[in-house]
């Protein structure tokens, strides 16, 4: 059979098949607040209360405040999407003593941002998306942690605000911040890396959660452009985008499929059989840290590798 035969032969079986939401039911976590408490003893002066909508900024936030920040992270689990995450009364409860909320914002976490919104006296903030210069409602890619320049960014608007509300800590916020910095490098030496082995490459992207990352290492992006606004949208896409997809997978377009293990339904598993078939390396990775409480650093390198392999054995 030719590959174009091959390619429209399972379009009948694609066609059929849906695709669900960002995250799904697979991940670790909770479905309740998570606190990481302080230690007063440890801490200089005063230990604030932090908290944080998603997981995504739990460990940096963690990270920048060591011992003289409580820090509660409202949706821990992998296991949620939080696009359609719908708070109860205990989550909207969090933010009631909350010294300062750090938020993703670009309509990923709304629901958080309404219950700031209705604090009084309103707590201090820090929104990843305001940092980014991103407008609210702009349709903007929300997986803001997956943009390299940005993450210092954030990392110093967060500590800046720590500082504000715990002068007394400022050496301790300064030596931590000091330590993420250097936590970071590796991080940034893989990407750095990157750079040379994804200089020409291709890539296609069940969805969009690792554009950013691989934009800034300068993949391009071969995903069907009517695929790629139906998942962005949260809806099915067509049997041709289906169909032009699996082509660029058999035809030798793509060199590497990214693959989000957190996405239900079956067609992107379907996807990463076709894309296994045409001998195109796929790389895994997760919209939300895989472990609570995990490191930053450790989840995002490990994906990093794969990609670094991935490339090298194309």
């Amino acid at each position: 059979m030719t590959r174009a035969r091959s390619a429209a032969a399972g379009l009948a079986v694609l066609a059929g098949l849906s695709l669900a939401g960002c995250s799904s039911a697979s991940g670790g976590g909770t479905d309740r607040p998570v606190t990481v408490a302080g230690d007063t003893a440890r801490c200089p002066g005063t230990v604030v209360d932090v908290v944080v909508s998603v997981s995504q900024w739990s460990d940096l936030v963690h990270q920048l405040a060591g011992d003289c920040a409580n820090v509660t992270t409202v949706l821990a689990s992998a296991a949620i999407d939080p696009h359609d995450f719908e708070p109860k009364p205990g989550d909207i409860a969090a933010f009631e003593k909350a010294d300062l909320v750090v938020l993703n914002g670009a309509d990923y976490d709304t629901w958080a941002a309404d219950a700031v919104r209705n604090r009084d006296p309103a707590p201090a903030v820090v929104t990843a998306a305001d940092v980014a210069g991103i407008p609210a409602g702009q349709g903007t890619n929300p997986h803001l942690w997956y943009e390299p320049d940005l993450l210092p960014r954030v990392a110093q608007a967060i500590t800046a605000e720590l500082t504000t509300l715990a002068p007394a800590d400022a050496d301790s916020f300064a030596t931590q911040a000091t330590a993420w910095t250097q936590e970071l490098q590796p991080y940034l030496d893989e990407l750095a890396a990157l750079k040379t082995a994804a200089a020409g490459r291709t890539y296609a992207a069940t969805e969009t959660v690792f554009d950013l990352t691989a934009q800034a290492i300068g993949l391009r992006d071969v995903t069907p452009d009517g695929y790629r606004s139906a998942v962005s949208n949260e809806s099915d896409p067509a049997p041709g985008d289906i169909a032009a997809f699996e082509q660029a997978l058999s035809d030798g377009t793509v060199d590497v499929l990214i693959f989000n293990t957190q996405t239900e339904g079956t067609l992107p598993d379907q996807l990463r059989t076709a894309a296994e078939n045409a001998g195109v390396p796929v790389v895994d990775v997760t919209e939300s840290p895989p472990t609570a409480g995990g490191s930053f650093v450790s989840w995002q390198l490990a994906q990093l590798t794969q990609l670094s392999t991935a490339l090298a054995n194309k």
